[in-house]
């Protein structure tokens, strides 16, 4: 089974090369056969440069250039039009996302033959590392809601960092979020739409360069009206938008070869913390 990894990028010219490597070190060392689209939305400083560089180094990158309009979610969306793979998952580009999480991800779809899998931080086994007091607390409060107002036990909804089949994103479309907002569409859409999901314990390291591309006064009101969508999809939709009863073939010895492949190597499991901690 193929990964894909979008990757949205915005002026990260300090961020990216080194996520890059971070994650081709992490995915080479279990041999899963991958590619990494990053998205370059519009930045103005040096990325774009970094990302010639980087398609020269490996074989398994490639960047598009989003001219518009942009934003986070306007990015990853064009990156959910443009993977190649088989699963996809969307990574930050300032490494605050494991790359041995997303072997964990990879392996639990795998295992479980799952549509979806889901980070969840604030479980046993999950880490936040610099994580700013003001974020924390709106974080919870928010996530919070979202679990009150759709029914929830999924406590981590907010976190960007998830894995999706093929057939997921094609049943989760069209997309409405052009921002951040992106990252609790898809998670509420697939739960509502009847797609399977695992959530595991993940961790989050706060960026070593450059400032955080979310502002949260802006991004309230938007996360509140896919909120609102999604609420309404749920309880008025009569499961008009319900995952059809027919599933992806799956090609299981493939599949589980694949998995014993992860399963027989020697992971590190702090790596990416100790460099951002560093």
């Amino acid at each position: 089974m193929k990964l894909s990894i979008v990757i949205p990028a915005y002026n990260e010219e300090e961020s990216i090369e080194e996520t890059i490597h971070s994650l081709e070190k992490a995915l080479g060392i279990v041999q899963i056969s991958h590619e990494v689209l990053i998205i370059n939305d519009n930045s103005k400083d040096n990325t774009e440069i970094i990302l010639k560089k980087l398609c020269a180094e490996y074989s398994s990158i490639r960047y598009m250039n989003n001219v518009g309009p942009n934003g986070f979610g306007n990015a990853v969306r064009l990156g959910l039009e443009n993977f190649r793979g088989d699963c996809v998952a969307v990574m930050m580009a300032d490494l605050s996302d494991s790359p041995y999480d997303l072997i964990k991800y990879y392996s639990t779809m795998l295992e479980g033959d799952f549509d979806c899998v889901f980070g969840n931080r604030w479980i046993k086994g999950g880490e936040v590392i610099d994580y700013p007091i003001h974020k924390k607390f709106i974080n919870r409060i928010a996530n919070l809601i979202i679990r009150l107002v759709m029914g929830l036990k999924y406590g981590d909804t907010t976190n960007a960092f998830k894995l999706y089949r093929r057939h997921t994103i094609e049943g989760l479309k069209p997309f409405l979020s052009p921002h951040f907002n992106l990252t609790i569409e898809l998670p509420l859409k697939a739960i509502i739409r009847g797609y399977s999901y695992k959530v595991i314990a993940n961790s989050w390291t706060n960026r070593k360069y450059g400032v955080s591309k979310l502002k949260i006064k802006e991004m309230g009101s938007r996360y509140f009206f896919i909120l609102m969508y999604c609420f309404v999809e749920k309880y008025f939709s009569r499961g008009d938008f319900k995952k059809l009863a027919t599933k992806a073939p799956r090609i299981k010895i493939v599949e589980s070869a694949q998995r014993a492949t992860i399963e027989n190597k020697d992971l590190p499991t702090n790596v990416s913390r100790s460099q951002n901690a560093s």
